[in-house]
């Protein structure tokens, strides 16, 4: 038991009356103690959840993620661009990461992707689930948090316990430990938009903010883009339609099984669906001026 972690716990947790927010580094201490072992993991239960009801703050998320970098092994990946994929997996939709990145394999662009064990709450198929049971193309990158940040890893057994989204959800998304530059991350409401730019904006040079499928950076139907760079946002919609694509995404679970299937043997849709994700790769690096111009290097 951490008496000096009970602080904390005293500002997310003691009510809207008294609750107050922590400054960037006091979450860092915060997030080193829950790290390191000497918060006990009831206290990290009952942080995790008054942080989450509080709510965070970019501060809080920035002071989380500088205690987590200062444990994590960054592995540099030479024109990498990291994709941000939610920990609690996809359930409805298969990945289409492996299909995508072997596309740019004739560009010498690297995707690098980390993954680990399931976070709460979707119960989906993971990152690392697929990295492991699928042959990766030779430029996509997977990353185990295991290796790279076994701190971090250690908490889940009493995220699984708390059972809910956390503020970790968040920050665990872009570790950047690809370094690369230059990332893909999904989002679920517009007004995160802003905050995930405000959180990642120090990390990358160039982000690209995507109202994906589950929550992830893939497009699989119509959307919105949002391009953060240089503390400029701007937005934009990419319609599969336009570039004649007839995707039918699934709206029900399709199971570990059948979502590894549908890779192995991918339709002729999700091949062209995977095919625009990868031109907006290129357009995210910077190899090409627009998604069209991508979609028109790949079909040249």
């Amino acid at each position: 038991m951490d008496s000096a972690f009970i602080r904390y716990i005293k500002c997310v947790g003691t009510g809207a009356r008294h609750n107050r927010d922590l400054s960037r580094e006091e979450m860092q201490d915060a997030m080193a103690r829950m790290l390191d072992g000497r918060a006990a993991p009831e206290q990290i239960a009952a942080f995790l959840l008054g942080w989450r009801l509080k709510p965070e703050t970019t501060e809080e998320f920035l002071g989380a993620i500088d205690a987590i970098d200062a444990v994590t092994k960054k592995s540099p990946v030479e024109n990498g661009i990291e994709l941000g994929y939610p920990f609690d997996g996809k359930a409805d939709n298969p990945y289409i990461f492996p299909l995508a990145a072997e596309a740019l394999r004739p560009f010498g662009l690297d995707v690098v992707v980390s993954g680990g064990a399931l976070q709460p709450a979707k119960g989906g198929v993971t990152v690392r689930e697929v990295c492991r049971a699928l042959p990766m193309p030779e430029n996509l990158h997977c990353f185990d948090r295991e290796n790279y940040c076994k701190p971090l890893a250690d908490l889940s057994p009493v995220r699984m316990k708390l059972g809910i989204r956390t503020g970790l959800n968040t920050v665990e998304r872009l570790p950047d430990v690809g370094a690369c530059g230059t990332a893909l991350i999904g989002v679920f409401h517009k007004p995160y938009v802003k905050k995930y730019a405000e959180i990642f904006g120090e990390r990358y040079r160039r982000l690209l903010v995507v109202k994906g499928n589950e929550g992830t950076p893939e497009i699989f139907g119509k959307c919105r883009v949002w391009v953060c760079e240089a503390g400029e946002i701007a937005e934009q919609v990419v319609d599969p339609a336009r570039f004649g694509i007839d995707y039918r995404k699934s709206f029900d679970p399709i199971g570990k099984e059948e979502s590894l299937r549908m890779l192995r043997e991918p339709s002729d849709a999700l091949i062209q669906i995977a095919r625009l994700n990868a031109a907006l790769w290129l357009f995210a690096k910077g190899v090409a001026a627009s998604l069209e111009e991508g979609w028109e290097m790949l079909h040249g």
